[in-house]
């Protein structure tokens, strides 16, 4: 169970990829040089980039793309959020519907 999740503003994202950097099994980067959340199999069963693209594997960006976050990286996602020059990164509180909503 996660206790919270994540998604990044694009459009305050600043491309830097510090957030990949600190906690890369919850960032990853599009091919426009902007920063998306995930969730990897190795925690949920199922990879899941949240880039707005279609197909398989993939999920709605901004805040629709919102990823659980592992508890065990917990710790790890505040840091992203608070070394972000852009204060892209949204983190909440766990919300079942919030998860429901995403589509995927």
């Amino acid at each position: 169970m996660s206790k919270l999740m994540v998604w990044i503003d694009q459009d305050l994202c600043t491309g830097d990829g510090i957030c990949e950097e600190i906690a890369p099994a919850v960032f990853t980067a599009r091919d426009d040089g902007l920063w998306v959340v995930k969730e990897e199999a190795a925690y949920f069963g199922k990879t899941i980039v949240f880039d707005g693209a279609e197909g398989d594997g993939h999920g709605p960006d901004g805040a629709r793309g919102v990823a659980r976050v592992p508890d065990e990286l917990i710790d790890d996602v505040i840091e992203a959020a608070e070394e972000c020059p852009g204060e892209c990164i949204m983190i909440e509180p766990f919300d079942e519907r919030a998860i429901a909503d995403r589509g995927v």
